[in-house]
C-alpha cells in the first residue's frame, strides 16, 4: 500500500489504561469528493480572481518561450494571495487523481500551488503533501534537487501556475522520476499552449489536465 493511502484515526479511553477502542479508516477518495462536487464554483472564483488581480493586457509582454504577446498573467499575483490560494487548493484538488499523496513542480511557479493544495486537503482530512523541485542541485545540507516530505514510491501530481510550452512541467516530471517518485498527471492552472503542452506531457505518459484556458479569461491564446 502507498505512503498516504489511508488516514487511520485511533481512538483511545480516557481511562483503563488508555488501550484503543476502535480504528476508522477513511480514503482520501471519500474527502476529495467534497472537492470535486464544489469544483464548477472553485474554478469560476479562480478565474474571478485571475481577472480580477493576475491578468493584464497592457503589453506586449515577452514569455518564456520567447513569444511576444498582449496578455501575461502574473499568477502569484492569485497563488500567494490568501483567498486566492483558497481557490487554486480546491480547483486543483477537484480534478486530483485520487492516488496521489503529494503535489508539486518547478520552483516557484509550483510552490504557492502545491502548499495550498496540500492545506485545502487538510481541512477535508485528506492527507496531502507538497514538494518543490529545485531549478539546480543544492551543493550543501542534502543537495539534489527534490525538496520536502516525498519518498521513493510515492504517487504524485505535478503542477505549474501558467504554461505555454509545457517546459516545466515536463522537467518536474523528470526530476521526480528521477528521485523514484510516480508521477501520474500534470496539472496546469492556465493553459496558454494551444494544445503544445498537452502533446508534450502525453508524450511522457502522464495525463496532463489544465484548469483554465485563455477563453476562460477572455483573451485569445
Amino acid at each position: 500500500m502507498k505512503n498516504g493511502h489511508l488516514a487511520v484515526a485511533i481512538f483511545r479511553a480516557n481511562t483503563g489504561g488508555g488501550k484503543p477502542l476502535g480504528v476508522s479508516i477513511v480514503t482520501p477518495m471519500e474527502n476529495l469528493r467534497y472537492f470535486r462536487e464544489i469544483q464548477e464554483a472553485s474554478v469560476d472564483g479562480l478565474v474571478m480572481h485571475l481577472r480580477q488581480h493576475a491578468l493584464r493586457t497592457d503589453g506586449p509582454f515577452t514569455l518564456r518561450s520567447g513569444t511576444i504577446t498582449p496578455w501575461y498573467l502574473d499568477g502569484r499575483q492569485t497563488t500567494l494571495d490568501g483567498p486566492g490560494s483558497v481557490y487554486v487548493g480546491r480547483a486543483v484538488l477537484g480534478i486530483l487523481n485520487e492516488s496521489a499523496v503529494a503535489v508539486g513542480g518547478m520552483t516557484m511557479g509550483a510552490d504557492p500551488i502545491a502548499v495550498a493544495a496540500a492545506l485545502t486537503a487538510a481541512t477535508q482530512d485528506v492527507p496531502l503533501r507538497a514538494f518543490s523541485v529545485r531549478k539546480q542541485p543544492k551543493g550543501h545540507g542534502l543537495g539534489g534537487r527534490l525538496v520536502g516530505p516525498v519518498l521513493p514510491g510515492d504517487v504524485v501530481a505535478v503542477v505549474e501556475d501558467t504554461t505555454s510550452t509545457g517546459g516545466a512541467l515536463l522537467e518536474a516530471i523528470e526530476v521526480a522520476r528521477d528521485a523514484g517518485l510516480e508521477v501520474v498527471q500534470a496539472i496546469a492552472l492556465v493553459d496558454r499552449s494551444e494544445g503544445k503542452a498537452a502533446h508534450l506531457i502525453e508524450q511522457a505518459d502522464v495525463p496532463f489536465h489544465a484548469i483554465v484556458t485563455p477563453d476562460d479569461l477572455g483573451v485569445t491564446p
